[in-house]
């Protein structure tokens, strides 16, 4: 049953601070302008980015991975992402056109910490950066390059909370309907064979990675 009506809700930063306070000195003085050797090094080694963005009515959040070092420094104040073939929704670039703003989380397999940068984004297509991005002889369609405005390391709480790094924790994938059937049942596809629409998703996801 989904809740409707709620006792108390918070609706200023007034209430908010009543509750929890204000941050210690140490959170706030980590948060920088620019990035130094450290958020470099962990930028080079994560094969993996979340993007929040919003146009300002929705908000999305969307993954980039590939192998370690897709992230480029361009230098202390910026990086490029090369976008990746996907489905072509394009929510989170149509959401850079409306608005720039970008929220970025850098995880490192194993790693508890992770790099929050939040920046702005611009969406090129300069030859020699793509160039700079291809894999196997593919270039990327474009680049999103993020100025970087805040940058700060996360503590490891919500990681050690989840033991997201431990598979010992892990359930079973079987205990979750394959991606084949769950798409078959959110888009509606009737008759449906899953052990070919697994086929074809699988081939569809090897020869359209890069």
């Amino acid at each position: 049953m989904v809740a409707t009506r709620f006792n108390e809700v918070i609706t200023s930063e007034e209430q908010l601070r009543d509750i929890f306070g204000w941050p210690a000195e140490r959170a706030v003085k980590k948060e920088l302008q620019q990035l130094d050797k450290h958020c470099r090094a962990i930028i080079e080694k994560s094969p993996f980015v979340l993007f929040a963005s919003s146009d300002g009515t929705k908000c999305d959040v969307s993954p980039k991975g590939d192998e370690p070092g897709f992230v480029q420094v361009l230098d202390d104040k910026t990086v490029a992402i090369p976008d990746l073939p996907g489905n072509s929704r394009l929510d989170t670039l149509s959401n850079f056109i409306a608005n720039p703003q970008v929220g970025m989380l850098f995880m490192v397999p194993g790693m508890n910490e992770t790099l929050r940068i939040n920046g702005r984004v611009t969406l090129v297509r300069d030859a020699e950066l793509l160039e700079s991005m291809s894999v196997g002889g593919k270039l990327p369609k474009l680049a999103i390059v993020v100025h970087v405005e805040e940058v700060f390391t996360h503590c490891p709480k919500a990681f050690i909370r989840s033991s997201l790094w431990n598979n010992e924790t892990w359930s079973a994938r079987s205990e979750i309907a394959s991606y084949a059937e769950i798409l078959r049942d959110h888009v509606g596809i009737e008759n449906c064979d899953l052990n070919e629409l697994e086929k074809e998703l699988e081939k569809r996801i090897s020869s359209t990675l890069h």
